[in-house]
């Protein structure tokens, strides 16, 4: 019994077609990949400056670290 149609392997793979879908896509898909990790990142560093931005603007003069040292 086979899934694909085919009854042996031993043929020309170029006779069969394609063995896995989206082929010939693989490198739009790196390119879609790369452009996604590299937009996530740029996202990210923007997102952690402004985060310790306002942490560093809700505590100018540092009274809220000194008692936080304190305590312990």
């Amino acid at each position: 019994m086979s899934t694909n149609g085919m009854e042996s392997w031993a043929v020309d793979l170029k006779d069969v077609g394609a063995m896995y879908p989206f082929q010939g896509s693989e490198v739009l898909m790196v390119i879609i990949g790369l452009v996604f990790w590299i937009g996530w990142h740029i996202l990210q560093t923007r997102h952690e400056n402004a985060e310790i931005e306002a942490d560093m603007a809700a505590d100018r003069s540092g009274d809220e670290t000194r008692e936080a040292i304190d305590r312990y």
